[in-house]
């Protein structure tokens, strides 16, 4: 493959892709060309863009910060991409970096685009790095402290990481909960106390619950959880579909807050100090533990893409990040 081509997955019609050839232009000394090693699938967002189920009210707040096309369709979308810096800025040249770019094999994009991966953090692990984004963002949102009984609905792979970020900090009781029995080991692997919503020993009286499902079921548990004065964080998001609550119960009585957390936005708080470099190379560092390769759940050709997104997008209850491989060599 010439130097000047690359080859991307777009969706061109509703549950319909294709790989597409591209040109590129050749990187200036502020650009880079990034070879791509590995990308990660977002299984919620990506089956939603890959359904043409993004809401029009949302079209312009869902893009993706190098999309091609428009919603619904064709649209090329996507934000894990790992690779190296083969050509463009000297400094950045032989580096692996992590970049918020769609699923492509090779790309040209301005140097601030990609983030150095710090030493230790392997590039096959660095695809959970917008994950552990949106994963920072909703703890910082969730503002948990020292002692505080937590419950992360949903042992996907924010809901897990959510739940791993909680459990750090001292004093914290930390239970994640999920409908899939099995997910006991994933939880029992990341150090994480475990329940199924119909368990003996859920926990209830919550200080802070956060919700990560995907499920309305899962929010509704939510509120049955929270204690009095408690927080509810919801970071699912459901597209075109509406949500129905119970908060003519003790929704008011308990004095209930809910809250969204959404990556796309810093808490107002941070905004002085960060933004989203800092988050994002926030998230690498804390990638380099080794024990969160328990949260790619499978990997496939990057070729394979046209007929594996569909299986996916289907929303397989096993299926946690899935990491598309490229070819090494041109």
């Amino acid at each position: 493959m010439s130097n000047h081509t690359a080859t991307a997955f777009w969706t061109l019609a509703p549950g319909r892709g294709a790989l597409q050839p591209e040109r590129l232009a050749e990187p200036t000394s502020e650009e880079v060309r990034v070879k791509t090693l590995y990308s990660g699938i977002s299984r919620g967002t990506e089956a939603l863009v890959f359904q043409g189920r993004v809401p029009q009210s949302e079209w312009q707040r869902m893009r993706a910060p190098f999309q091609d096309g428009e919603f619904p369709t064709p649209v090329k979308y996507g934000y894990v991409s790992v690779g190296v810096v083969e050509a463009g800025a000297p400094d950045l040249r032989g580096h692996e970096v992590f970049c918020l770019y769609p699923h492509q094999d090779r790309y040209v994009v301005p140097a601030e685009a990609v983030t150095l991966l710090p030493e230790g953090l392997p590039a096959a692990r660095a695809v959970l790095g917008a994950n552990m984004e949106t994963a920072i963002n909703g703890v910082w949102d969730a503002a948990p402290g020292i002692g505080d009984r937590i419950t992360v609905i949903g042992a996907g792979v924010v809901g897990s990481l959510v739940a791993w970020l909680c459990a750090a900090i001292p004093g914290t009781c930390v239970q994640l909960v999920d409908v899939a029995a099995e997910r006991a080991g994933l939880a029992a692997s990341l150090g994480l106390d475990f329940a199924t919503p119909d368990a003996d020993d859920l926990r209830d009286e919550r200080d802070i619950v956060i919700h990560a499902s995907g499920n309305p079921e899962g929010l509704r548990l939510a509120l049955a959880l929270a204690g009095i004065e408690a927080r509810v964080i919801e970071m699912s998001w459901f597209g075109t579909r509406e949500v129905s609550l119970p908060l003519g119960e003790a929704f008011h009585s308990r004095r209930l807050t809910l809250r969204a957390s959404q990556v796309g936005r810093l808490p107002a708080e941070r905004t002085p100090r960060w933004d989203y470099r800092r988050r994002l190379a926030l998230a690498l560092e804390l990638l380099r533990d080794p024990r969160l390769d328990v949260l790619i759940s499978g990997e496939s050709r990057f070729a394979d893409l046209p007929d594996l997104m569909p299986q996916l997008a289907e929303g397989a209850g096993e299926v946690l990040c899935h990491r598309l491989r490229y070819p090494t060599t041109p």
